[in-house]
């Protein structure tokens, strides 16, 4: 058996290619936004275009891409657990660029929805083996800041996307801001896995308090893996807190662009340049900030893994209030700011607690089945959610029901917060401790 097929062990702290490893891995997952987040500063013209809703652009960016992309994570992580996870992540990298590119050629409703399911087919089989390699490669009291670092990939590639998806747009069409973005993904695939590799294997390590009861196999299967995370709360309230937090997320991350055209009166470029660096600035300082806060305060106590996200919904909910409502462009994107790295600040703190919930070798399939929660309902449903609201709205609030939309959503980052601040106790007796 060669090392892309072994299982996992402890990791190794002073591993020299982890770095490699996770620059590799955070190249993909920029790629993953890129492609993910480009349809968003792009929605303006493909609706001029097309002739689309909002409605169903919604579909488009939430249940077209979250319906395949969270169902199909689940038994493509399986198969990386049980095989290699590193060319699992190759062959959906690989995938999901090509089906980008195939968004360019499409000329009405139905065939951009189908393009964008095979974006979230592909897409499906790249974060959870990641976060898994993440948890192979980097030892527990630093697993929260190297997930952090990892998922640097969200602001930077979203902010990418949008930045260049808009500069060529306006200075050629949307379709080749498709072919451009998807065609580079489809040229990193075969790099990516020639420095990746997956770690060698090694005994299990240790269930925690709530399994020692338990026999838990080399490679746990899927059913397996479901059944020990059934009966831990912590993963039930971490899942649905960081679920319902992504419905916000995501649907204010998608119409932003929007907003600013609709509300603000910017152009395309002007737009982009906006979303653009308010994801890069608040997306970035939020992401490594929540990391590094959270492998100290959790060495502590394990609960501060899901109460830190919890405080910074609660504080991000009225600041970007301030800036939905407020006339003046320049002064919302300071009031953006802090609020747009307060909502990042939740995935290194939650990613590395569910890596904690499972034995290594479950990594994988332990993240894929948060995922395919957080996913279905964060991504599949804010999006839409937002959309369908600001269509409902527009006989009551006209040109202003998407600011309406998104301002009434607010409310969920007070139940996510609510949610986290559950998950905290019962985290203290869910973890899953270390060998080695």
């Amino acid at each position: 058996m060669n090392s892309d097929q072994a299982a996992v062990g402890a990791p190794a702290k002073g591993d020299p290619n982890r770095n490699t490893v996770l620059l590799m891995l955070l190249v993909v997952y920029i790629f993953n936004f890129v492609d993910r987040q480009i349809l968003s500063i792009l929605a303006a013209p493909i609706q001029a275009d097309l002739q689309l809703s909002d409605g169903e652009m919604g579909l488009l960016g939430g249940i077209a891409f979250a319906l395949l992309y969270s169902t199909m994570a689940v038994p493509l992580a399986a198969l990386a657990d049980r095989t290699s996870r590193s060319w699992v992540i190759t062959v959906s990298l690989a995938a999901w660029s090509g089906f980008t590119a195939l968004c360019g050629l499409a000329t009405n409703f139905w065939q951009i929805f189908l393009a964008r399911l095979g974006v979230g087919i592909g897409e499906a089989g790249g974060v959870a083996p990641s976060y898994a390699l993440i948890g192979d490669y980097f030892p527990s009291s630093q697993r929260a800041t190297a997930l952090s670092v990892y998922s640097l990939g969200i602001p930077i590639g979203s902010g990418l996307g949008v930045l260049v998806g808009g500069y060529i747009a306006a200075t050629v069409d949307w379709r080749t801001a498709f072919f451009a973005v998807g065609l580079s993904g489809v040229i990193i695939a075969p790099i990516f896995k020639l420095l990746v590799r997956d770690k060698a294997k090694s005994a299990p390590l240790a269930v925690g308090v709530a399994d020692t009861t338990a026999e838990v196999s080399i490679r746990p299967t899927l059913k397996e893996t479901a059944a020990v995370l059934a009966h831990k709360p912590s993963f039930w309230l971490l899942s649905f807190g960081a679920a319902t937090s992504s419905m916000l997320g995501y649907g204010i991350a998608f119409w932003l662009p929007s907003l600013l055209i609709r509300s603000f009166g910017y152009d395309l470029v002007q737009a982009s340049q906006f979303f653009g660096a308010l994801l890069l600035i608040g997306g970035v300082v939020g992401v490594m900030a929540g990391g590094l806060i959270a492998d100290r305060l959790g060495g502590r106590d394990r609960a501060y893994f899901a109460w830190l996200p919890g405080i910074a919904f609660l504080l991000g909910a009225p600041l970007f209030a301030a800036g939905i409502t407020s006339s003046d462009a320049q002064f919302a994107f300071l009031l953006f700011l802090l609020p747009q790295a307060l909502a990042y600040v939740w995935l290194g703190p939650v990613l590395s607690a569910i890596q904690h919930l499972v034995v290594p070798a479950a990594r994988s399939t332990a993240s894929a089945l948060f995922l395919l929660i957080n996913n279905l309902i964060g991504l599949g449903g804010g999006i839409y959610a937002l959309g369908a609201f600001s269509d409902l709205l527009q006989p009551i609030y006209g040109d202003e029901a998407l600011r309406y939309s998104m301002l009434y959503a607010l409310v969920l980052y007070v139940l996510a917060a609510l949610l986290m601040a559950l998950a905290g106790p019962f985290l203290r007796k869910d973890w899953v401790h270390e060998q080695g």
